[in-house]
């Protein structure tokens, strides 16, 4: 994500992402800085997530592991 990599280089950064819908296929770009500002274009309404994790209790070596 751009705002590790930023942070690291103390400067802001951002990123498009190309996708599509999960539900009709429909191509949709998504641009995300440092300061997690977005912007999606015109007509889509995407649907993010944030995944609550409990550092505490996490046994695999990352959160990726475990999902």
């Amino acid at each position: 994500m751009p705002f590790v990599q930023g942070q690291l280089r103390c400067e802001s950064l951002a990123v498009t992402y190309r996708t599509e819908c999960a539900h009709c296929a429909r191509p949709m770009r998504i641009r995300i800085d440092s300061e997690l500002n977005y912007v999606v274009e015109e007509g889509a309404a995407p649907l993010v997530f944030l995944p609550m994790v409990n550092f505490a209790k996490l046994k695999a070596p990352n959160i990726i592991d475990d999902f």
